[in-house]
């Protein structure tokens, strides 16, 4: 593996609720992300994939276990700030992270907190809107766009800080699909262009399939982890954990049921259309 971006080592998250013994959402969780991967994290609701989002960045911290950002443990609250240098946070909705009148100005806001001299600023947001694919919306009212397009708008946020990983928290559950289109699209060009470090928490399966590697969680633990092609060749697994596999893998698992030969490992659309049409 590459140099490790993320560390999770036994991580143990208990929210308490005032009374009783709380509620356990991540169980000695241990996981390594590389630097420069993109790392799709599925699980049901109550997985405890949302959890370990915000651990990604300090939001929240291990009740047992350790967490570290290119190795410094969040923990440590001296190195909060340094952390949050290297790690940009998008989350499912993205009215609740816009909040200037102009595009141009939100994705702004993050830079000039930092201080960043304003020319500097400028060229930021520019090559930011830019990467998704958002440039001519610069003076825009971010109220007026889609839902598609305000969620690039909060991801070219994220981009202008210049942090070398991106944490999405279910981006596009509250899109329609184009939506989820323009914001996965948008993602990939991220990953291949700028080698960003890039950890997509979502419940759609057609989207985790971009990823290089799946982590498939239930009860806040990690009960699979491998590429695509591994884990949605195991459906009967994945349907066990209460999700789907994609469209495409299962109309070929249920071919094979019924006497045709094809591969264990498809996984789009592209893949069974050549199968079925040789």
């Amino acid at each position: 593996m590459a140099e490790k971006f993320f560390e999770l080592d036994h991580v143990t998250h208990v929210y308490q609720s005032g009374e009783g013994e709380g509620h356990e959402a991540l169980r000695g969780v241990t996981l390594s992300i590389g630097a420069g991967e993109f790392v799709a994290v599925l699980g049901a609701n109550g997985s405890g994939k949302s959890t370990l989002a915000r651990h990604l960045n300090a939001l929240l911290l291990p009740s047992e276990g350790h967490c570290y950002v290119r190795g410094m443990d969040t923990r440590d609250e001296a190195l909060r700030w340094d952390i949050r240098q290297e790690v940009s946070m998008v989350f499912q909705n993205p009215d609740n992270q816009l909040i200037a009148a102009v595009v141009a100005d939100d994705v702004a806001f993050g830079p000039e907190n930092l201080g960043v001299p304003p020319a500097e600023i400028r060229r930021r947001v520019a090559d930011a809107l830019a990467l998704v694919g958002m440039e001519r919306y610069t003076q825009a009212a971010p109220h007026l766009l889609s839902g598609g397009q305000k969620q690039r708008i909060a991801i070219a946020g994220a981009i202008a800080m210049q942090t070398h990983a991106l944490v999405l928290d279910e981006p596009t559950a509250m899109l329609d699909p184009r939506g989820r289109a323009e914001v996965l699209s948008a993602v990939e060009r991220l990953h291949e262009e700028q080698g960003m470090t890039i950890v997509y928490i979502t419940h759609f399966m057609e989207e985790a399939i971009a990823a290089d590697r799946i982590v498939l969680m239930d009860a806040g633990q990690v009960v699979m982890d491998g590429t695509p092609r591994e884990i949605f060749s195991q459906p009967e697994k994945v349907r066990a954990l209460g999700l789907d596999v994609p469209l495409a893998a299962d109309i070929a698992e249920r071919l094979r049921r019924g006497g045709r030969d094809l591969p264990q490992d498809i996984v789009t659309d592209e893949e069974l259309l050549h199968c079925l049409s040789r």
